[in-house]
């Protein structure tokens, strides 16, 4: 006898705002899988309480067969080592650029949160190299379920436009007379990320679990943003002093250099600054970790789109260009954090974490942010909770930060560009649904503050009246 309850989801993470990404898709009482397995951030936690702080796995895993990867940022992939811990033994599915991407991220966060010891990094990794299954894009995959299982569970990956590598994942489930396609958006793009082709819809889905993270926001064009970094760039300069872009060191960082070789190249001999020219701006990306990223991104330009494909075949080096300076070792980074404190010197420094959470950047906000000669710009999603947000609300008040139980007071400028983040906005997520031919019984929306998520429930229902659309 079929059991109809069945295919079902339950959302471990980003139910409560934007991180800790992890879902389960359960096929059958014996089977189910997870899609992503994030780190929270910031005072975001999930439906069982899990958060920042409690990293332990807060869900039963007997029956997780397998786990399918979007793409490999922090917050749908951190967890991955204690989801080894709790006693995962299943494959890691996942794009074939992510299969690339996934061990240096994981080995980052392993060296971060747990233990910086190589003898146990190192063989850690090699384990997660062997559980790693990279799949082609458009491909469909047979997930392997519990041997008296009557069900059928594939999956196949599609571009999702968000990072290198990022897919959406659409999930077929057969467990009684008729199909269930359940499809998990993962981090969409908008139609004009630097370096990556637009996100296509799928022909259909029963059900769709989407992320809102932008799902009240319109951003900006593509030139208009870059128009807009430009002249901000050349408004902070006029301070003389530095330029910070906390940013994510997978994804946004190289999208970003991405843009700032483009705005050189084109702008080469004129003045950014008093006495100083575009080309001889100098960039700084202080990140072992977005310096490696950024090799991987370069051995990957198969997966490039058309514009960056082009730059490469007339000699540009989008990543690799002259004006770029690269910190990798730790004294490297303090020289260089103490050397800007002295002199100000008029460059841009890129590093992470995205959310000053973390990192390198927090040594540069310590040393500058009380300094009226420094600006921040602030380029992707700061979530509740962290210092990102705290400097994105109360700097322009001239307000205060904490790193480390100290109170920062906020003289630097505070600058935000919405448009450079890479997720979908508003229109760019009603665009994915109305593309599908066949649409959605049910949407679930996911990874969003509640005002995001309630906008684009009430647009998704006034377009599709038929559709369930749910907030988890």
């Amino acid at each position: 006898m079929v059991d109809s309850t069945y295919p079902t989801i339950k959302h471990h993470g980003a139910i409560d705002g934007v991180t800790g990404s992890c879902h389960e898709l359960i096929v059958d009482a014996k089977n189910s899988v997870l899609i992503d397995c994030g780190l929270f951030q910031g005072a975001e936690v999930s439906g069982a309480g899990a958060d920042a702080n409690q990293l332990t796995m807060d869900f039963a895993l007997d029956k997780v067969r397998a786990l399918l990867v979007t793409h490999c940022h922090i917050d749908h992939v951190g967890r991955i080592p204690y989801l080894i811990a709790a006693g995962f033994k299943g494959p890691i599915y996942c794009s074939e650029p992510t299969a690339k991407l996934l061990p240096l991220v994981l080995e980052d966060a392993v060296a971060v949160g747990i233990s910086k010891d190589r003898q146990l990094i190192e063989p850690f990794i090699d384990l997660i190299k062997t559980r790693i299954v990279p799949l082609p894009y458009g491909q469909w995959q047979v997930v392997p379920l519990a041997l008296d299982c009557a069900s059928l569970l594939r999956v196949k990956f599609q571009p999702a436009g968000h990072i290198l590598g990022s897919a959406y994942i659409e999930c077929e489930v057969l467990n009684h007379p008729n199909k269930q396609r359940i499809v998990f958006s993962g981090d969409l793009g908008g139609p004009h990320t630097p370096l990556l082709p637009a996100p296509k819809s799928p022909y259909q889905a029963d059900v769709l679990v989407l992320e809102s993270t932008y799902g009240n926001r319109i951003h900006e064009g593509r030139k208009q943003r870059k128009e807009q970094l430009r002249q901000l760039i050349g408004r902070c300069l006029q301070n003389s002093g530095v330029i910070l872009i906390p940013a994510f060191s997978i994804g946004r960082t190289q999208e970003l250099l991405y843009e700032l070789e483009d705005i050189i190249h084109q702008h080469k001999t004129q003045a950014v600054a008093k006495g100083l020219q575009w080309q001889d701006m100098e960039i700084i990306v202080d990140s072992p970790l977005a310096n490696r990223f950024t090799e991987v991104y370069q051995q990957l330009a198969p997966y490039w789109d058309a514009e960056a494909k082009a730059k490469l075949r007339r000699g540009r080096h989008p990543l690799a260009f002259e004006q770029l300076t690269t910190v990798n070792n730790h004294q490297d980074h303090l020289a260089a954090v103490a050397y800007l404190k002295r002199t100000a010197k008029p460059c841009i420094v890129i590093a992470a974490s995205g959310m000053c959470a973390g990192g390198r950047m927090v040594n540069y906000l310590k040393a500058l942010i009380e300094d009226e000669r420094s600006d921040i710009l602030l380029v992707g999603y700061q979530a509740a909770g962290t210092p990102g947000r705290d400097i994105q609300q109360y700097g322009p008040k001239h307000g205060y930060v904490e790193f480390d139980h100290r109170r920062y007071t906020i003289k630097a400028g505070v600058y935000t560009l919405s448009g450079y983040s890479a997720h979908a906005d508003k229109d760019a997520l009603l665009r994915f649904v109305k593309g599908m031919r066949k649409k959605p019984k049910q949407i679930r929306l996911i990874h969003g503050d509640d005002g995001a998520k309630k906008a684009l429930q009430q647009s998704l229902v006034g377009l599709f009246p038929e559709t369930r659309v749910l907030i988890p």
